[in-house]
Protein backbone atom coordinates (compact mmCIF):
# COMPACT_ATOMS: atom_id res chain seq x y z
CA UNK A 1 0.00 0.00 0.00
CA UNK A 2 1.11 3.58 -0.59
CA UNK A 3 0.34 6.77 0.90
CA UNK A 4 -1.49 9.41 -0.81
CA UNK A 5 -1.44 12.80 -0.76
CA UNK A 6 -0.94 14.98 2.18
CA UNK A 7 -3.57 17.36 3.32
CA UNK A 8 -4.21 19.55 6.07
CA UNK A 9 -5.64 19.06 9.14
CA UNK A 10 -6.80 19.74 12.98
CA UNK A 11 -7.41 18.20 16.14
CA UNK A 12 -10.22 18.66 17.21
CA UNK A 13 -10.29 16.41 20.38
CA UNK A 14 -8.14 13.56 21.34
CA UNK A 15 -10.80 11.10 19.49
CA UNK A 16 -11.00 13.33 15.88
CA UNK A 17 -9.22 14.77 13.84
CA UNK A 18 -10.60 17.05 10.53
CA UNK A 19 -9.82 17.68 7.33
CA UNK A 20 -11.62 21.10 6.31
CA UNK A 21 -13.70 21.12 3.10
CA UNK A 22 -10.96 23.90 1.60
CA UNK A 23 -8.64 21.33 1.78
CA UNK A 24 -9.38 20.69 -2.00
CA UNK A 25 -11.23 22.96 -4.50
CA UNK A 26 -13.53 19.62 -5.04
CA UNK A 27 -15.08 18.64 -1.66
CA UNK A 28 -18.19 19.93 -0.88
CA UNK A 29 -17.99 18.91 2.97
CA UNK A 30 -15.11 18.13 5.47
CA UNK A 31 -13.70 14.80 6.43
CA UNK A 32 -13.43 13.80 9.62
CA UNK A 33 -11.84 11.01 10.91
CA UNK A 34 -11.76 9.15 14.63
CA UNK A 35 -8.16 8.33 15.83
CA UNK A 36 -5.98 9.14 18.58
CA UNK A 37 -2.29 9.96 17.50
CA UNK A 38 -1.26 6.35 17.05
CA UNK A 39 -3.79 5.30 14.85
CA UNK A 40 -3.88 8.82 13.10
CA UNK A 41 -0.42 7.97 11.85
CA UNK A 42 -1.41 4.30 11.05
CA UNK A 43 -4.48 5.65 8.82
CA UNK A 44 -2.34 8.57 7.21
CA UNK A 45 0.14 5.50 5.37
CA UNK A 46 -2.27 4.41 2.75
CA UNK A 47 -5.04 5.94 0.48
CA UNK A 48 -7.74 6.08 3.45
CA UNK A 49 -7.39 9.90 3.85
CA UNK A 50 -7.32 10.41 0.12
CA UNK A 51 -10.42 8.03 -0.60
CA UNK A 52 -12.01 9.72 2.42
CA UNK A 53 -11.85 13.39 0.76
CA UNK A 54 -12.58 11.99 -2.63
CA UNK A 55 -16.30 10.72 -1.02
CA UNK A 56 -16.62 13.90 0.30
CA UNK A 57 -16.51 15.85 -2.89
CA UNK A 58 -20.03 13.27 -3.95
CA UNK A 59 -23.50 14.65 -4.96
CA UNK A 60 -25.74 15.27 -2.29
CA UNK A 61 -23.36 14.46 0.66
CA UNK A 62 -24.36 15.49 4.20
CA UNK A 63 -21.39 16.73 6.34
CA UNK A 64 -19.20 15.50 7.26
CA UNK A 65 -17.59 12.60 5.71
CA UNK A 66 -16.32 10.00 8.42
CA UNK A 67 -13.98 7.40 8.81
CA UNK A 68 -13.67 5.22 12.10
CA UNK A 69 -10.18 4.49 13.67
CA UNK A 70 -9.94 1.20 12.01
CA UNK A 71 -10.37 2.75 9.07
CA UNK A 72 -7.73 1.65 5.98
CA UNK A 73 -7.97 1.43 1.87
CA UNK A 74 -10.37 0.14 0.13
CA UNK A 75 -12.19 -0.21 -3.19
CA UNK A 76 -12.83 3.80 -3.77
CA UNK A 77 -14.45 4.21 -0.65
CA UNK A 78 -12.21 3.48 2.61
CA UNK A 79 -13.08 0.40 4.57
CA UNK A 80 -14.05 2.01 7.63
CA UNK A 81 -15.95 4.33 5.99
CA UNK A 82 -19.39 6.08 6.13
CA UNK A 83 -20.77 9.12 4.59
CA UNK A 84 -24.52 10.06 4.08
CA UNK A 85 -26.34 11.50 1.10
CA UNK A 86 -29.50 13.45 0.74
CA UNK A 87 -32.12 10.89 -0.83
CA UNK A 88 -33.85 13.87 -2.92
CA UNK A 89 -30.63 14.79 -4.44
CA UNK A 90 -28.02 12.31 -3.46
CA UNK A 91 -26.03 9.16 -4.77
CA UNK A 92 -25.63 5.68 -4.33
CA UNK A 93 -22.42 3.88 -4.81
CA UNK A 94 -21.59 0.57 -4.47
CA UNK A 95 -18.08 0.96 -3.65
CA UNK A 96 -19.60 3.08 -0.57
CA UNK A 97 -21.14 -0.55 0.24
CA UNK A 98 -18.46 -2.76 -1.29
CA UNK A 99 -18.29 -6.18 -2.17
CA UNK A 100 -19.17 -8.35 0.59
CA UNK A 101 -22.87 -6.64 1.04
CA UNK A 102 -24.03 -7.19 4.56
CA UNK A 103 -20.81 -8.88 5.44
CA UNK A 104 -22.10 -8.62 9.61
CA UNK A 105 -21.53 -10.45 12.45
CA UNK A 106 -23.86 -12.42 14.66
CA UNK A 107 -22.88 -13.02 18.63
CA UNK A 108 -24.61 -16.23 20.89
CA UNK A 109 -24.49 -17.00 24.04
CA UNK A 110 -24.38 -20.53 25.57
CA UNK A 111 -25.17 -20.31 28.83
CA UNK A 112 -21.98 -22.84 29.54
CA UNK A 113 -18.87 -21.85 31.25
CA UNK A 114 -15.61 -21.90 29.11
CA UNK A 115 -14.15 -24.13 31.77
CA UNK A 116 -16.76 -26.75 31.34
CA UNK A 117 -16.60 -26.40 27.64
CA UNK A 118 -12.85 -26.91 27.00
CA UNK A 119 -12.59 -30.51 27.91
CA UNK A 120 -14.41 -30.93 24.70
CA UNK A 121 -12.79 -28.25 22.36
CA UNK A 122 -11.17 -30.10 19.81
CA UNK A 123 -14.55 -32.55 19.69
CA UNK A 124 -16.93 -29.02 19.05
CA UNK A 125 -14.19 -27.26 16.51
CA UNK A 126 -14.16 -30.76 14.55
CA UNK A 127 -18.10 -31.05 14.39
CA UNK A 128 -18.17 -27.39 13.47
CA UNK A 129 -15.67 -28.26 10.40
CA UNK A 130 -17.92 -30.48 9.27
CA UNK A 131 -20.80 -28.47 9.63
CA UNK A 132 -20.08 -25.30 8.44
CA UNK A 133 -18.03 -25.13 4.86
CA UNK A 134 -15.21 -22.51 4.90
CA UNK A 135 -13.17 -21.73 1.75
CA UNK A 136 -13.66 -19.60 -1.20
CA UNK A 137 -16.58 -21.00 -3.63
CA UNK A 138 -17.48 -23.45 -0.83
CA UNK A 139 -21.42 -24.65 -1.44
CA UNK A 140 -23.30 -25.91 1.94
CA UNK A 141 -25.86 -28.40 2.63
CA UNK A 142 -28.53 -25.71 1.75
CA UNK A 143 -29.26 -25.58 -1.42
CA UNK A 144 -31.84 -23.50 -3.33
CA UNK A 145 -34.43 -24.43 -5.95
CA UNK A 146 -35.17 -20.69 -7.94
CA UNK A 147 -38.28 -20.36 -5.95
CA UNK A 148 -36.60 -20.97 -2.40
CA UNK A 149 -33.76 -18.35 -3.85
CA UNK A 150 -36.49 -15.73 -4.50
CA UNK A 151 -38.01 -16.31 -0.85
CA UNK A 152 -34.80 -16.02 0.83
CA UNK A 153 -34.00 -12.94 -1.44
CA UNK A 154 -36.91 -11.16 -0.79
CA UNK A 155 -37.49 -12.25 2.73
CA UNK A 156 -33.79 -12.79 4.15
CA UNK A 157 -33.96 -15.11 7.53
CA UNK A 158 -37.91 -14.90 7.85
CA UNK A 159 -37.82 -17.39 4.55
CA UNK A 160 -35.90 -19.84 6.99
CA UNK A 161 -38.73 -19.79 9.59
CA UNK A 162 -40.85 -22.34 8.36
CA UNK A 163 -37.77 -24.25 7.78
CA UNK A 164 -37.12 -24.50 11.09
CA UNK A 165 -33.49 -22.97 10.83
CA UNK A 166 -34.41 -19.57 12.27
CA UNK A 167 -37.07 -18.71 15.24
CA UNK A 168 -39.08 -15.40 15.26
CA UNK A 169 -36.87 -14.43 18.25
CA UNK A 170 -33.65 -14.62 16.01
CA UNK A 171 -35.28 -11.89 13.61
CA UNK A 172 -36.36 -9.75 16.76
CA UNK A 173 -32.26 -9.65 17.75
CA UNK A 174 -31.40 -9.21 14.10
CA UNK A 175 -30.97 -6.16 12.37
CA UNK A 176 -33.76 -4.97 10.90
CA UNK A 177 -35.23 -7.92 11.98
CA UNK A 178 -33.16 -9.76 9.11
CA UNK A 179 -34.87 -8.30 6.30
CA UNK A 180 -34.36 -5.13 3.97
CA UNK A 181 -38.03 -4.32 2.77
CA UNK A 182 -37.18 -2.86 -0.40
CA UNK A 183 -35.36 -5.98 -1.92
CA UNK A 184 -36.25 -7.35 -5.49
CA UNK A 185 -35.08 -10.65 -6.24
CA UNK A 186 -35.48 -9.47 -9.85
CA UNK A 187 -32.71 -6.83 -9.34
CA UNK A 188 -30.20 -9.99 -8.91
CA UNK A 189 -28.50 -11.14 -12.10
CA UNK A 190 -28.87 -14.83 -13.17
CA UNK A 191 -25.06 -15.38 -12.67
CA UNK A 192 -25.90 -13.87 -9.06
CA UNK A 193 -28.14 -16.41 -8.47
CA UNK A 194 -26.03 -18.82 -9.78
CA UNK A 195 -22.84 -17.80 -7.60
CA UNK A 196 -24.98 -18.07 -4.56
CA UNK A 197 -27.62 -21.10 -5.11
CA UNK A 198 -26.07 -23.08 -2.49
CA UNK A 199 -23.79 -21.17 -0.28
CA UNK A 200 -26.25 -20.67 2.32
CA UNK A 201 -24.73 -21.58 6.14
CA UNK A 202 -20.94 -21.35 4.42
CA UNK A 203 -18.26 -18.93 5.32
CA UNK A 204 -16.34 -17.95 2.00
CA UNK A 205 -12.69 -16.93 2.70
CA UNK A 206 -10.93 -14.20 3.80
CA UNK A 207 -11.26 -12.97 7.31
CA UNK A 208 -14.80 -14.88 7.93
CA UNK A 209 -14.35 -16.85 10.90
CA UNK A 210 -16.97 -18.42 13.64
CA UNK A 211 -15.36 -18.42 16.59
CA UNK A 212 -15.92 -20.00 20.55
CA UNK A 213 -14.79 -17.28 22.97
CA UNK A 214 -14.91 -16.71 26.39
CA UNK A 215 -15.95 -13.59 28.31
CA UNK A 216 -12.87 -12.04 30.71
CA UNK A 217 -13.92 -8.90 31.58
CA UNK A 218 -17.72 -7.12 31.97
CA UNK A 219 -17.50 -3.31 32.05
CA UNK A 220 -21.33 -1.93 32.34
CA UNK A 221 -22.94 -4.68 34.45
CA UNK A 222 -26.54 -3.45 33.35
CA UNK A 223 -25.79 -3.91 29.88
CA UNK A 224 -24.01 -7.30 29.95
CA UNK A 225 -27.29 -8.47 32.23
CA UNK A 226 -29.43 -7.53 29.65
CA UNK A 227 -27.40 -9.41 26.81
CA UNK A 228 -27.29 -12.21 29.09
CA UNK A 229 -23.69 -11.87 29.02
CA UNK A 230 -21.31 -13.54 32.16
CA UNK A 231 -18.10 -13.18 32.87
CA UNK A 232 -16.34 -17.04 32.05
CA UNK A 233 -18.95 -18.18 29.99
CA UNK A 234 -18.56 -19.38 25.88
CA UNK A 235 -20.29 -17.57 23.43
CA UNK A 236 -20.02 -18.29 19.47
CA UNK A 237 -19.34 -15.11 17.27
CA UNK A 238 -19.92 -15.50 13.55
CA UNK A 239 -18.48 -13.45 10.93
CA UNK A 240 -19.72 -13.66 7.30
CA UNK A 241 -21.53 -12.01 4.54
CA UNK A 242 -23.54 -12.68 1.04
CA UNK A 243 -20.28 -14.63 -0.84
CA UNK A 244 -20.51 -14.38 -4.19
CA UNK A 245 -24.23 -13.71 -4.73
CA UNK A 246 -22.81 -10.79 -3.20
CA UNK A 247 -20.01 -9.82 -4.89
CA UNK A 248 -21.73 -10.21 -8.12
CA UNK A 249 -24.23 -7.66 -7.51
CA UNK A 250 -21.49 -5.33 -6.61
CA UNK A 251 -19.49 -6.25 -10.14
CA UNK A 252 -22.59 -5.86 -11.84
CA UNK A 253 -23.61 -2.61 -10.65
CA UNK A 254 -20.30 -0.82 -10.59
CA UNK A 255 -20.34 -1.55 -14.38
CA UNK A 256 -23.70 -0.14 -14.94
CA UNK A 257 -23.45 3.10 -13.25
CA UNK A 258 -19.97 3.64 -14.50
CA UNK A 259 -21.93 3.47 -17.99
CA UNK A 260 -24.46 5.69 -16.73
CA UNK A 261 -22.73 8.36 -14.81
CA UNK A 262 -22.21 10.88 -18.03
CA UNK A 263 -26.31 10.66 -18.45
CA UNK A 264 -26.37 12.00 -15.08
CA UNK A 265 -23.73 14.74 -15.49
CA UNK A 266 -21.64 12.82 -12.44
CA UNK A 267 -17.99 13.41 -12.87
CA UNK A 268 -15.61 11.84 -10.07
CA UNK A 269 -12.29 11.87 -8.95
CA UNK A 270 -11.77 8.55 -9.00
CA UNK A 271 -13.96 5.57 -10.93
CA UNK A 272 -14.21 2.93 -8.04
CA UNK A 273 -17.06 5.77 -6.83
CA UNK A 274 -18.67 4.82 -9.49
CA UNK A 275 -22.91 6.27 -8.43
CA UNK A 276 -25.96 6.96 -10.11
CA UNK A 277 -28.72 9.35 -8.25
CA UNK A 278 -30.40 7.35 -5.82
CA UNK A 279 -33.86 8.50 -7.18
CA UNK A 280 -32.75 7.30 -10.64
CA UNK A 281 -33.87 3.66 -12.45
CA UNK A 282 -30.18 2.86 -11.84
CA UNK A 283 -30.07 3.99 -8.05
CA UNK A 284 -33.27 2.41 -7.56
CA UNK A 285 -32.32 -0.96 -9.12
CA UNK A 286 -29.00 -1.42 -7.18
CA UNK A 287 -30.46 -0.33 -3.67
CA UNK A 288 -33.40 -3.52 -4.78
CA UNK A 289 -30.43 -5.83 -5.26
CA UNK A 290 -28.11 -4.63 -2.53
CA UNK A 291 -31.35 -5.41 -0.30
CA UNK A 292 -31.70 -8.67 -1.46
CA UNK A 293 -28.11 -9.77 -1.11
CA UNK A 294 -28.18 -8.08 2.38
CA UNK A 295 -31.07 -10.36 2.91
CA UNK A 296 -29.22 -13.41 1.63
CA UNK A 297 -26.55 -12.17 3.99
CA UNK A 298 -28.57 -12.21 6.97
CA UNK A 299 -30.40 -15.95 5.93
CA UNK A 300 -26.31 -16.98 5.59
CA UNK A 301 -25.09 -16.39 8.81
CA UNK A 302 -28.88 -17.55 10.31
CA UNK A 303 -28.40 -20.77 8.93
CA UNK A 304 -24.49 -20.93 10.12
CA UNK A 305 -25.89 -20.14 13.30
CA UNK A 306 -28.34 -23.27 13.30
CA UNK A 307 -25.50 -25.44 12.68
CA UNK A 308 -23.89 -24.21 15.82
CA UNK A 309 -26.93 -24.63 17.69
CA UNK A 310 -26.75 -28.87 16.18
CA UNK A 311 -23.43 -29.13 16.81
CA UNK A 312 -23.37 -27.79 20.78
CA UNK A 313 -26.47 -30.02 21.43
CA UNK A 314 -24.35 -33.21 19.24
CA UNK A 315 -21.49 -32.77 21.15
CA UNK A 316 -22.82 -31.41 25.11
CA UNK A 317 -25.72 -33.30 25.02
CA UNK A 318 -29.49 -31.78 23.93
CA UNK A 319 -30.31 -29.48 26.76
CA UNK A 320 -27.42 -26.61 25.40
CA UNK A 321 -29.13 -23.70 24.21
CA UNK A 322 -27.90 -21.29 22.15
CA UNK A 323 -29.33 -17.64 22.00
CA UNK A 324 -29.15 -15.26 20.03
CA UNK A 325 -27.39 -11.34 21.44
CA UNK A 326 -28.06 -9.72 18.14
CA UNK A 327 -26.63 -9.91 14.37
CA UNK A 328 -25.56 -6.43 13.12
CA UNK A 329 -24.55 -5.61 9.67
CA UNK A 330 -20.72 -4.24 8.05
CA UNK A 331 -21.43 -3.07 4.57
CA UNK A 332 -24.63 -1.43 3.96
CA UNK A 333 -26.61 1.97 2.26
CA UNK A 334 -30.06 2.55 4.31
CA UNK A 335 -32.44 4.46 4.15
CA UNK A 336 -32.60 6.43 7.66
CA UNK A 337 -34.05 9.59 9.23
CA UNK A 338 -31.54 11.88 10.88
CA UNK A 339 -33.38 14.74 12.53
CA UNK A 340 -35.26 16.35 9.81
CA UNK A 341 -33.31 14.69 6.70
CA UNK A 342 -34.16 11.42 5.37
CA UNK A 343 -30.71 10.10 4.28
CA UNK A 344 -28.90 6.88 2.38
CA UNK A 345 -26.37 5.89 4.88
CA UNK A 346 -23.38 4.45 3.42
CA UNK A 347 -21.47 2.39 5.82
CA UNK A 348 -18.69 0.11 4.35
CA UNK A 349 -16.95 -1.87 7.10
CA UNK A 350 -18.71 -0.03 9.94
CA UNK A 351 -21.50 -0.84 11.92
CA UNK A 352 -24.76 0.71 13.03
CA UNK A 353 -24.53 2.47 17.02
CA UNK A 354 -28.24 3.04 17.80
CA UNK A 355 -28.68 3.74 21.43
CA UNK A 356 -31.25 3.54 23.58
CA UNK A 357 -33.84 6.39 22.36
CA UNK A 358 -33.82 4.58 18.47
CA UNK A 359 -36.97 2.93 17.88
CA UNK A 360 -34.85 0.43 15.76
CA UNK A 361 -33.47 -0.56 18.62
CA UNK A 362 -35.09 -4.12 20.09
CA UNK A 363 -37.49 -3.91 23.19
CA UNK A 364 -35.20 -5.99 24.73
CA UNK A 365 -32.52 -3.48 24.62
CA UNK A 366 -34.06 -0.33 24.83
CA UNK A 367 -32.23 0.10 28.34
CA UNK A 368 -29.61 0.14 27.53
CA UNK A 369 -29.13 0.48 23.91
CA UNK A 370 -28.24 -1.43 20.44
CA UNK A 371 -25.62 -4.09 20.98
CA UNK A 372 -22.24 -3.15 18.83
CA UNK A 373 -20.21 -6.45 17.75
CA UNK A 374 -16.62 -5.91 17.20
CA UNK A 375 -14.67 -9.00 16.23
CA UNK A 376 -10.66 -8.83 16.85
CA UNK A 377 -8.28 -10.93 14.90
CA UNK A 378 -8.57 -14.32 15.53
CA UNK A 379 -5.89 -14.14 18.11
CA UNK A 380 -7.05 -11.38 19.79
CA UNK A 381 -10.27 -9.78 22.04
CA UNK A 382 -13.39 -9.13 20.27
CA UNK A 383 -15.75 -6.50 22.20
CA UNK A 384 -19.70 -6.49 22.84
CA UNK A 385 -20.62 -2.73 23.28
CA UNK A 386 -23.86 -0.70 23.41
CA UNK A 387 -25.11 2.29 21.29
CA UNK A 388 -25.40 5.35 22.17
CA UNK A 389 -27.60 8.53 21.49
CA UNK A 390 -24.96 10.76 21.11
CA UNK A 391 -23.60 8.77 17.91
CA UNK A 392 -26.74 9.62 16.11
CA UNK A 393 -25.29 13.39 16.32
CA UNK A 394 -21.48 12.59 16.23
CA UNK A 395 -21.57 9.59 13.77
CA UNK A 396 -24.78 9.25 11.74
CA UNK A 397 -25.47 6.43 14.33
CA UNK A 398 -22.52 4.52 13.92
CA UNK A 399 -18.87 3.25 15.00
CA UNK A 400 -16.13 0.64 13.85
CA UNK A 401 -16.64 -2.86 12.77
CA UNK A 402 -13.45 -4.20 13.90
CA UNK A 403 -9.64 -4.16 14.05
CA UNK A 404 -8.93 -3.14 10.51
CA UNK A 405 -5.89 -4.58 8.63
CA UNK A 406 -2.40 -2.38 9.67
CA UNK A 407 -0.90 -3.84 6.30
CA UNK A 408 -1.49 -5.76 3.07
CA UNK A 409 -2.23 -9.65 2.81
CA UNK A 410 1.26 -9.97 0.98
CA UNK A 411 3.18 -7.88 3.82
CA UNK A 412 1.41 -10.40 6.01
CA UNK A 413 2.31 -13.28 4.59
CA UNK A 414 6.07 -12.16 4.77
CA UNK A 415 6.12 -11.54 7.94
CA UNK A 416 4.87 -14.53 9.33
CA UNK A 417 4.17 -18.06 7.60
CA UNK A 418 0.84 -20.06 8.33
CA UNK A 419 2.68 -22.61 9.99
CA UNK A 420 4.29 -19.81 12.33
CA UNK A 421 0.89 -18.31 12.95
CA UNK A 422 -1.17 -21.81 13.41
CA UNK A 423 1.57 -22.65 16.28
CA UNK A 424 1.32 -19.50 18.03
CA UNK A 425 -2.14 -19.69 18.17
CA UNK A 426 -2.30 -23.47 19.52
CA UNK A 427 0.42 -22.41 22.01
CA UNK A 428 -1.20 -20.25 23.07
CA UNK A 429 -4.46 -22.90 23.78
CA UNK A 430 -6.69 -21.41 20.90
CA UNK A 431 -7.69 -24.55 18.93
CA UNK A 432 -7.67 -23.68 15.03
CA UNK A 433 -9.52 -25.49 12.24
CA UNK A 434 -10.08 -24.79 8.57
CA UNK A 435 -8.04 -22.46 7.13
CA UNK A 436 -4.77 -23.00 5.20
CA UNK A 437 -1.58 -21.92 5.74
CA UNK A 438 -1.71 -19.50 3.29
CA UNK A 439 -4.88 -17.81 4.86
CA UNK A 440 -3.58 -17.62 8.40
CA UNK A 441 -0.68 -15.59 7.66
CA UNK A 442 -2.75 -13.29 5.78
CA UNK A 443 -4.95 -12.95 8.61
CA UNK A 444 -2.41 -13.29 11.12
CA UNK A 445 -3.17 -11.25 14.37
CA UNK A 446 -0.18 -8.92 13.69
CA UNK A 447 -1.58 -7.89 10.11
CA UNK A 448 -4.19 -5.98 12.18
CA UNK A 449 -4.67 -2.83 14.01
CA UNK A 450 -4.62 -2.90 17.74
CA UNK A 451 -8.52 -3.38 18.55
CA UNK A 452 -8.01 -2.93 22.25
CA UNK A 453 -6.92 0.63 20.75
CA UNK A 454 -9.44 1.18 18.44
CA UNK A 455 -12.28 0.04 20.60
CA UNK A 456 -11.24 2.30 23.55
CA UNK A 457 -11.28 5.32 20.59
CA UNK A 458 -15.01 5.01 19.84
CA UNK A 459 -15.91 4.39 23.85
CA UNK A 460 -14.16 7.81 25.09
CA UNK A 461 -15.64 9.49 21.82
CA UNK A 462 -19.21 8.52 22.67
CA UNK A 463 -20.52 6.43 20.08
CA UNK A 464 -21.10 3.14 21.81
CA UNK A 465 -19.49 2.32 25.25
CA UNK A 466 -17.88 -0.74 26.43
CA UNK A 467 -19.64 -3.48 27.81
CA UNK A 468 -18.04 -6.62 27.62
CA UNK A 469 -14.47 -8.29 26.58
CA UNK A 470 -13.96 -11.73 24.97
CA UNK A 471 -10.56 -13.95 23.81
CA UNK A 472 -11.02 -16.49 20.73
CA UNK A 473 -10.62 -20.44 22.63
CA UNK A 474 -11.42 -21.73 19.15
CA UNK A 475 -11.53 -20.44 15.87
CA UNK A 476 -12.78 -22.17 12.28
CA UNK A 477 -11.44 -19.71 9.73
CA UNK A 478 -12.55 -19.28 6.17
Amino acid sequence: MSAGPSYPFTRLDHTLVEVPARARSDMRVAARVYADDVLWDQIRRDRTLEQLVNVATLPGVVEPALAMPDAHEGYGFPVGGVAAFRAADGVISPGGVGYDINCGVRLLTTGLACADVRPRLPDLMHELSRAVPAGAGRGGRVSCTPDELDDVLANGSGALVPRGLATPEDLDLTEATGRMPDADPDAVSLRARQRGHDQLGTLGSGNHFVELQEITEIYDADAAAAMGLRAGDCTVLIHSGSRGLGHQVCTDYVRLMDGVMRAHAITLPDRELACAPFGSPEGQRYFAAMSAAANFAFANRQVIAHRARETFRAVLGGEVQLRLVYDVTHNMAKLEEHGTQRLVVHRKGATRAFGPAHPETPVRYRAVGQPVLIPGSMGTASYVLAGTDDALTRSFGSCCHGAGRAMSRRAARLAQSGQEVRRALEGRGIVVRGAGNQELAEEAPHAYKDVDRVVEVVHRARLARKVARLVPVGVLKG
